[in-house]
């Protein structure tokens, strides 16, 4: 028997031995006998009830780079899904070996490596007295920002993912910050669903954005009250700028913020069905995910086009009057949602650069929260990710 099976035999012996002796000096000596067996991974120590050890089972794995070399030291986080808590962390022993015994239930497994980029599995289920083998991880040589560190906050785990957000571009050219291809990213608090927004409507493109509409505008002679020649496209140019301004705060920042509501669009990825990406795609326009993971009206979006519709009759000459671009505005923004959604599922997913290799979207056996009336702007926020307490 080589030496890393003797480490994994050794390391499942321990892991059982504590559910088959029952006083506290048996259970001191399992864990002796654990971590003599991993003398370089050490990991939390956390007190068991006598029916958890009993019930007790047992994750493990070897953690490779793509090359097949073993990698020692890897942090491995073992996090439960309801709610996210960090249960367990450890390190990969010299063989690149770990192994956690702890208490049924749905967990996900984080493994972060020096130089090398960070894994996170899809959620699995451990039954009593099961051993379960996490699939051989092969990771693959880190980009720069494309590390996830999981912390004590939800907050700081949602700045993590919002930094590899706002480098994907489409062609390495057009933004695409606000499709994340991570399907259980953890929520957005207000002040970065600002931050989110401001960087979408301050970045270059979206000014050659706005002035390619002034141009059309102006080759249509949409808005005659603004004239023509230069001085006409400018105030078109304001125009549609100021629409750019209003309607991305409103839709993204303000609303979702007082209702609690996620203004990303969550990729579904091939992992799924054809029917179950359209569908996906296409009901966003009228429901999205809450900041408490389930799905609510959405709000922030209808609300969002409908005020700024409303708003833009104050500075657009010729307009219609503020209710009848309201309604123009959010009838648009539904059917403008779901083609701009079709296309994130379908098309631009293949040509976003800056996606980690993890982020593939929604896992196939993962069900997705049931549809909840959104709380109120008073009520508690999300539970953070936090080090479960013992």
């Amino acid at each position: 028997m080589n030496t890393k099976h003797t480490h994994r035999t050794l390391a499942l012996i321990a892991a059982f031995l504590a559910g088959a002796l029952n006083s506290h000096a048996q259970t001191l000596l399992a864990a002796s006998i654990a971590e003599a067996a991993l003398p370089n991974a050490p990991s939390f120590v956390i007190q068991q009830t006598a029916s958890e050890v009993a019930s007790s089972g047992v994750i493990q794995g070897e953690v490779t780079d793509i090359h097949g070399g073993l990698v020692p030291g890897a942090t491995i986080k073992l996090l439960s899904k309801t709610p996210t808590v960090l249960e367990r962390e450890t390190i990969t022993d010299s063989n690149g070996l770990f192994a956690f015994s702890t208490a049924p239930g749905t967990y996900t497994v984080l493994i972060q490596a020096k130089g090398l980029e960070t894994f996170l599995s899809e959620p699995f289920t451990l039954h009593a007295n099961e051993k379960f083998e996490v699939p051989d991880v092969a990771l693959p040589i880190a980009t720069a920002d494309t590390t996830i560190e999981v912390s004590a906050n939800s907050a700081q785990v949602a700045e993590q993912e919002l930094k590899i957000e706002t480098r994907q571009r489409v062609l390495g050219v057009f933004p695409n910050f606000y499709t994340s291809f991570i399907y259980n990213a953890a929520p957005l608090n207000a002040r970065q669903k600002f931050k989110l927004s401001l960087r979408s409507t301050m970045d270059p493109i979206a000014f050659l954005n706005v002035g390619i509409v002034a141009a059309i505008e102006q080759a249509h002679g949409t808005f005659n009250g603004f004239g023509p020649g230069p001085a006409g496209y400018g105030r078109r140019y304001g125009a549609a700028l100021g629409d750019e301004l209003i309607g991305r705060t409103l839709g993204t920042a303000v609303f979702p913020s007082l209702f609690h509501q996620d203004p990303r669009y969550f990729f579904e990825g091939p992992a799924n069905s054809v029917g179950r990406r359209v569908f996906h795609a296409i009901r966003q326009g009228l429901v999205v995910r809450g900041d408490n993971g389930h799905l609510q009206p959405n709000y922030s979006r209808l609300l969002g086009n409908a005020s700024a519709g409303a708003i833009s009759s104050l500075y657009h000459p010729d307009a219609n009057g503020p209710g009848q671009l309201a309604l123009t505005n959010a009838l648009v923004g539904i059917g403008g949602t779901a083609v701009t959604n079709l296309l994130r599922e379908f098309v631009l997913s293949h040509a976003t650069t800056h996606v980690p290799s993890y982020a593939k979207g929604k896992p196939a056996n993962l069900r997705e929260a049931p549809a909840e009336t959104p709380a109120p702007a008073t009520s508690p926020s999300v539970p953070a990710i936090t080090p479960r307490s013992r």
